[in-house]
C-alpha cells in the first residue's frame, strides 16, 4: 500500500533521524550504583539546610551525579514519529476508499425464481368424478398463468348425482382424492390453493327432476371440501356453454395455439397460431365449440374470452340429453316404443347372441326419455341383439332431429343454430374412447371408418367376447351403437361431410387430460394476482472477495495505528 503513495514514501526517506542518548542499565552497572549509594554519608549531602525542598533537591542531584558517572551511556538514532503516523493514516484512508468503491460499483440485480402455486378442480360428471391438481408459477403472461397438470385422481364410485338416495356419501367419496392432493401440495401453500368443484350434465338432469335433492348433494359435497385446509371457491353446476368453452380453452392451450415456449426460454404468442375447435361427448351432454369465420349470429351461442392479452369470439353449444349414456337410453326407449307389446325387443346395435333384461323403471329413469302412456315400472323387457349395422344406423338417426331448423342452412341438429364448422377439431371423451377401441384414433379415412364400424357391428357376441376378454360387458355391448351415434352427429348433425380429415380423436395432449377443468383453471388465474418479482442485488464473487480483503486490511491497519499512538515515546 505504501508504494501507492510515492509522496509519503519520498518524504519518509528524506526525513533525518534524531540522536538520542540512553543509559545502559546492565547488572554490573546497577550493582556499582547501589554500592556507591550505600557507602554515601547522607548527612554530608544534606548538611547546612533544614528546608525539605532543598534536601530533596540535593539528594536527587547527588543520585543523578552518581548515575552519570557510574551508568554507561550510548547514542541511538530514531526517526520522527509524526511522519510515520501520517503515512499510516494515508494508507488506512486509501484502503477505506478502495473498499467503499468496491461496495458501490458494478452492482448486479438477480431475480429469484417465482414460487409454484397450486389449484384443484373437481370434475363431477354424470358417470364419475375426477380430481385434477394443477400448478403454475407466480408470474403470468398478460395476466394469464402458465398452467400444467400435476396429478389426476379418479374418485371411486359413480358421479355425485348417483348419490340421490344418500347425499352425505357424495361428499365422503371425495376424501381419498382430496387426501392425495393434500399430500402433493407443500403444507405452507395449503391455505393459498384454490379448490373448486363443477358439476356437469348429470347434475343438470337431477336438478330438472328434483331441485332440492340436487342442492342437498351440492351442500354435502361443499361441507367435505371445506373441511380441508384449502381456499374453497365453491361448488356449483356449470352450464353447458361453460363446459364447452372451457374445453376449447384447454385444447388450444395444450396445442400451444395461445402461447408457445421459444428456444430462448420465453413464452410468446405464435405468429401463425392455429385455433382448434373442440368436440366433447360426455355421458349426459355433448358440446361443440369453435371460432367461426363470420360473427356468431345467435348471442345465446356466443362467448368472448380474453386470454394472454388477446380477445376471442367463440361459438359454443351444449346438447343436454345427447351425451353418450343418454343417447343410448333414448335408443332403447325408441326401440321399446316401436316394438309393440312384445316383451322381447330386437336391438340391431347389440351383437347377435347378446341378451339384456331391463325394467321399465330403469329404462325410463331419466328426464331425457318420455314415459309411455301405459307405463308399468316393474315390467321387464329383454333386448335381443341382432347385429345389423345398417338397421342400427337408421335407428340411431331416428333419435336425432336432423330436419327441423329455422336457421337453415346454418344448423346443427335438434333445430339449433350453428355456423359452418371452421378449421381443425379435437374430439375427446367418449369420441376418443369409442374410436380408440375400434383402432381408428387419432385419425382414419372416412371409408375405413365406415367399413370398420360395419365389420364390428356384424360380429356375434361370442366372437366379440373372445377377441376382447379384458373389456367388461358394460362397455363392450355399446361400442356398435356408440360408433353409429358418433358418425350421425358428426356427419349429419355438425356437417363434417367435407372436412372429416380435420378431426383428430384424442384423450390427452402433452400428457394432460383434455376437458373443461384445465380451461377453468386458466380462466381462474386471471383473477389470482400476479406475484411480484423478487430481486436480489449484489456483486460478483471475485469483487465481493476483494471487498472483504480491503475491509479487513483497513481494520488491521487501524489497530496498528492505535497501538503506535498509544506507545509513542514521550
Amino acid at each position: 500500500m505504501i508504494k501507492l503513495m510515492p509522496n509519503y514514501v519520498s518524504q519518509l526517506r528524506c526525513e533525518k533521524a534524531k540522536k538520542l542518548e540512553v543509559k545502559r542499565w546492565t547488572a554490573s552497572a546497577t550493582e556499582a550504583l547501589q554500592d556507591c549509594l550505600e557507602c554515601t554519608d547522607w548527612n554530608v549531602v544534606t548538611d547546612g539546610t533544614d528546608n525539605v525542598n532543598d534536601v530533596a533537591f540535593a539528594i536527587s542531584g547527588y543520585v543523578q551525579f552518581c548515575e552519570d558517572i557510574i551508568i554507561p551511556q550510548k547514542t541511538i538514532k530514531i526517526a520522527d514519529m509524526g511522519i510515520k503516523i501520517k503515512v499510516a493514516a494515508a494508507v488506512i484512508a486509501c484502503t477505506t476508499i478502495i473498499a467503499l468503491i468496491l461496495s458501490l460499483a458494478n452492482h448486479q440485480t438477480l431475480y429469484q425464481p417465482y414460487s409454484t402455486q397450486y389449484g384443484i378442480v373437481l370434475d363431477a360428471g354424470s358417470s364419475h368424478t375426477a380430481l385434477f391438481l394443477y400448478q403454475w408459477l407466480g408470474n403470468k403472461l398478460n395476466d394469464t398463468g402458465i398452467v400444467w397438470q400435476n396429478e389426476r385422481c379418479a374418485v371411486e364410485g359413480g358421479g355425485i348425482s348417483s348419490y340421490d338416495k344418500n347425499p352425505p356419501q357424495a361428499g365422503e367419496s371425495l376424501k381419498r382424492c382430496l387426501d392425495v392432493a393434500k399430500a402433493r401440495i407443500p403444507e405452507g401453500q395449503w391455505k393459498d390453493t384454490p379448490v373448486y368443484l363443477g358439476a356437469t350434465a348429470g347434475m343438470r338432469l337431477l336438478r330438472l327432476q328434483n331441485q332440492s335433492l340436487a342442492d342437498s348433494i351440492l351442500e354435502e359435497v361443499g361441507k367435505t371440501i371445506q373441511s380441508y385446509p384449502f381456499d374453497f371457491r365453491g361448488v356449483r353446476i356449470i352450464s353447458g356453454l361453460e363446459e364447452g368453452a372451457l374445453g376449447w380453452i384447454t385444447i388450444n392451450y395444450l396445442s400451444e395455439s395461445f402461447i408457445k415456449h421459444t428456444f430462448e426460454g420465453f413464452w410468446s404468442r405464435p405468429k401463425a397460431g392455429r385455433i382448434v375447435g373442440a368436440l366433447d361427448l360426455g355421458g349426459a351432454s355433448t358440446q361443440i365449440s369453435f371460432t367461426p369465420k363470420d360473427p356468431v349470429q345467435d348471442p345465446r351461442s356466443a362467448l368472448n374470452f380474453r386470454l394472454y392479452g388477446y380477445e376471442y369470439e367463440l361459438y359454443t353449444h351444449s346438447y343436454l340429453c345427447y351425451g353418450m349414456d343418454q343417447a343410448l337410453k333414448k335408443l332403447q326407449a325408441y326401440l321399446h316404443k316401436t316394438a309393440g307389446s312384445s316383451p322381447v325387443i330386437s336391438h340391431p346395435c347389440y351383437h347377435k347372441g347378446y341378451l339384456l333384461n331391463v325394467t321399465l323403471a330403469e329404462l325410463y329413469n331419466s328426464p331425457c326419455v318420455d314415459k309411455p302412456i301405459n307405463f308399468q315400472p316393474n315390467a321387464t323387457v329383454t333386448f335381443s341383439g341382432t347385429g345389423n349395422s345398417s338397421f342400427c344406423l337408421s335407428s340411431v338417426e331416428n333419435i336425432v332431429n336432423l330436419t327441423d331448423c329455422a336457421f337453415s342452412p346454418d344448423c346443427g341438429y335438434n333445430g339449433v343454430y350453428q355456423p359452418p364448422v371452421n378449421g381443425e377439431f379435437f374430439a375427446f371423451s367418449s369420441y376418443f374412447h369409442t374410436f380408440d377401441f375400434l383402432g381408428l384414433a387419432p385419425k382414419a379415412q372416412l371409408t375405413r371408418v365406415h367399413s370398420t364400424i360395419q365389420t364390428h357391428c356384424n360380429k356375434n357376441w361370442t366372437t366379440l367376447t373372445t377377441e376382447n376378454p379384458s373389456i367388461t360387458e358394460t362397455y363392450l355391448k355399446d361400442y356398435c351403437a356408440s360408433a353409429h351415434y358418433i358418425m350421425t352427429i358428426l356427419l349429419k348433425g355438425y356437417k363434417f361431410n367435407n372436412t372429416w380429415d380435420q378431426i383428430s380423436f384424442k384423450k390427452q395432449i402433452a400428457d394432460t387430460d383434455i376437458g373443461w377443468t384445465l380451461g377453468y383453471m386458466l380462466n381462474l388465474t386471471n383473477m389470482i394476482p400476479s406475484e411480484h418479482p423478487r430481486a436480489v442485488t449484489g456483486v460478483p464473487h471475485s469483487q465481493w472477495a476483494a471487498l472483504i480483503f480491503f475491509i479487513v486490511l483497513a481494520f488491521i491497519l487501524s489497530l496498528l495505528l492505535i497501538v503506535i499512538l498509544h506507545f509513542k515515546p514521550k
